[in-house]
């Protein structure tokens, strides 16, 4: 090069040395050519042959294995290195030994109490549950009204409000009164204590000394309020031995339990506890103990001080609970009360003073002879206008004057249509047995007897309470009856006013003392089944058999005539003279077996009737209710049998209802009948098979 540049140069000498050349930098064009070409042969795959691969295959098992063979070697020096001493250092083992402080002592203690807190809490947790607060779903036409309420939680008063914080105990009656549901004792003490403290917080601000006067007088009352008063709570004592002044209103709510009293209506007056209570007239008195009653039936508590108010009163009551002298006594007391009649024809031509509706003669009869003897002691008549009688006779009877008529719906009416009788000044009337007199079709008749009436002396309607004048005579309605049917409540709201209802036990229901049993028999099988029932009781015991029909009654009469029972027969064959005979000689042991359709069902009162056969099972229980009630009466136990048929299936649901409802034993064979487990007619009985015709 230098040679060359001589030759250039001439033969002009030598020449200076010239400066190396300058590097340029890549221009952007070649940085992007440069990265374009890096970037294709990246892209561009590169072969590798077989033997490749596995050479770079087993480069990187090596690799990865020395690199577990590094780890692995460090971890074997770190354990075959000296040991570390993790315990504590000498100093912290100084500090256990030394005892604690006080204020260490107290946060240890704080420590441990919370922890123990905060197991109990879990533990709580695990066997409780948590109280999750959950959220109200909203309907989804709900989720977008506007509430107006505000929600208890969004009540900020009650923590910055002192009302709320410092709750003060209101003294109802200035300490006087009392909360329902808490003991009276606790609150005497409680109004007793705030007075005292009331009185010294006085004092201390006047500056005032407390005299002796005052502090006995302190000491008085903290006495009387740890003492019970008769009034509050009266359970050192039975009911029966308070006076009637004496009883509280528990002891009147227990007195009304252990005699299933119960009421419905307003200013209803205590019930009698003896015949002393009653404060009846001299000669009531004397024919109360002249007929042997030694305490009033629960009938009779209840219903005798409504009598006399003057109150409408529907008694259901258990047959033989006593109905009959529950009305009978306030109707003589109420006939006390007014003009005599005896003697005195213009009152006499008036009419009766009380009308007693039955809904057979039987029972009629039955009403009048026990009103007369009630009726004993003073000089009232008493006339039975009933059918199979003369109603000329009976219409002389009360043309000549009687202060007491006991009919029947049918022959009252008749004698009233008749002119035989007048109702112009009566204004106290018992519907006995009503239920009966309806199922017999007498609802017209019945309302005929009220109708004739005078509606003068009812008492006026819509009025919540009626003051009785004292010179004023309203007309007292009694209705008594052993079931509460429709047709009776439609009668009773046409007639009563403001009616106060007076149960005893359940309505429909067998009394207590009636033993009820069931015999599943066929219907060849009675005569033999009758007899061996008859077998167990002595011949001075009284037995009445229920049959359906007159031809039924004549066959078991001849059946029982045959086993040497003295029998006598009650039917609607008879004419009233041979029913008044039968009764009168069963009631006066010349016959021990009375055999009877439901005639005798309803009303008659025969004592002592130890069993009642059912021969025959009646149609509907109301039926079975009176047949069995002949017996279980006036406090004394009888035992009640019924023979039950297949050809009895209308009646067996609700008959085994019936016994169940009264904890009768149930036979299995009437349990588990078909016709028992749902009423007549609830199941189709129809057959589900398809039948096919024959071809």
């Amino acid at each position: 090069m230098e040679r060359g540049e001589e030759d250039e140069g001439g033969p002009s000498g030598p020449h200076p040395r010239p400066a190396a050349a300058k590097a340029e930098p890549l221009s952007l064009e070649e940085l992007l050519r440069k990265k374009e070409a890096e970037r294709a042969a990246q892209a561009r795959p590169v072969f590798m042959s077989k033997k490749a691969r596995e050479e770079a295959a087993l480069a990187r098992r090596a690799e990865e294995a020395a690199a577990a063979r590094a780890r692995n070697a460090a971890v074997r020096a770190a354990l075959a290195g000296p040991a570390h001493d993790d315990g504590p250092r000498p100093e912290d083992r100084e500090r256990e030994r030394r005892p604690l402080s006080n204020k260490e002592r107290e946060v240890q203690a704080h420590k441990e109490e919370r922890e123990r807190e905060r197991e109990l809490e879990l533990i709580k947790q695990q066997y409780l549950g948590t109280n999750k607060q959950k959220k109200k779903v909203l309907k989804a036409t709900e989720r977008f009204k506007f509430v107006f309420d505000w929600d208890a939680k969004e009540d900020t008063s009650r923590d910055l409000n002192p009302l709320y914080q410092n709750l003060h105990e209101a003294n109802l009656l200035f300490g006087r009164g009392f909360r329902a549901g808490i003991d009276r004792r606790e609150q005497k003490k409680a109004a007793a204590g705030q007075e005292a403290e009331l009185l010294r917080s006085l004092r201390s601000r006047t500056g005032a000394r407390e005299s002796v006067a005052d502090r006995e007088r302190d000491e008085t009352r903290a006495a009387d309020a740890d003492r019970y008063e008769g009034r509050d709570m009266a359970v050192d004592s039975h009911w029966s031995e308070k006076s009637r002044e004496e009883m509280t209103e528990r002891d009147w709510r227990i007195f009304r339990e252990d005699f299933s009293i119960g009421y419905k209506g307003t200013n209803v007056p205590m019930p009698l506890r003896n015949w002393e209570e009653a404060n009846f007239p001299e000669p009531l008195r004397k024919a109360v103990e002249r007929a042997g009653y030694a305490k009033p039936s629960p009938i009779q508590m209840a219903a005798i001080p409504l009598g006399m108010q003057q109150r409408d009163v529907i008694g259901i009551a258990e047959t033989g609970s006593g109905k009959t002298a529950a009305f009978v006594l306030p109707m003589l007391q109420y006939i006390m009360r007014q003009p005599k009649m005896l003697g005195n024809p213009e009152v006499e031509a008036e009419g009766p003073y009380a009308v007693v509706l039955a809904p057979t003669r039987e029972l009629a009869q039955q009403i009048e002879e026990e009103t007369r003897s009630l009726a004993h002691f003073t000089d009232f008549r008493v006339v039975s206008v009933v059918g199979g009688q003369s109603i000329e006779e009976q219409g002389f009877a009360l043309r000549k004057g009687c202060e007491i008529v006991v009919a029947t719906p049918g022959r009252l009416v008749d004698c009233i249509q008749r002119a035989y009788a007048v109702l112009n000044q009566c204004n106290y009337v018992v519907l006995d047995e009503a239920d009966r007199m309806i199922d017999l079709g007498f609802e017209p008749q019945v309302m005929g007897v009220l109708d004739a009436m005078p509606s003068t002396n009812l008492k006026p309607e819509g009025e919540e309470e009626v003051v009785l004048e004292a010179d004023r005579v309203y007309r007292t309605t009694y209705m008594f009856s052993a079931t509460m049917p429709l047709a009776v409540e439609r009668l009773a709201r046409r007639y009563l006013r403001r009616p106060t209802v007076v149960n005893i036990g359940t309505a429909g229901k067998a009394t207590d003392l009636v033993t009820q049993r069931v015999v599943m028999v066929k219907e060849n099988e009675k005569p033999h089944t009758l007899e061996q029932e008859l077998e167990v009781l002595s011949d001075d015991q009284r037995i009445i058999v229920f049959v359906n029909t007159k031809r039924q009654c004549d066959a078991v009469a001849r059946q029982l005539d045959g086993l040497d029972y003295r029998c006598t027969l009650l039917h609607g064959g008879k004419t009233q003279d041979q029913r008044e005979e039968s009764i009168k000689g069963f009631r006066e042991d010349k016959y021990n077996v009375l055999v009877a359709t439901d005639v005798a069902g309803r009303g008659i009162d025969v004592p002592n009737v130890a069993l009642v056969v059912n021969y025959d099972m009646p149609n509907n229980i109301e039926a079975y209710t009176h047949r069995i009630g002949r017996t279980g009466r006036a406090g004394r136990k009888g035992i009640a049998v019924t023979f039950l048929t297949l050809s009895d299936t209308e009646v067996f649901y609700d008959f085994k209802k019936f016994l169940e409802d009264n904890n009768a034993p149930v036979p299995a064979a009437l349990a588990s009948h078909e016709a028992a487990k749902a009423k007549p007619g609830a199941v189709d009985t129809r057959r589900s098979a398809v039948q096919y015709a024959k071809k």
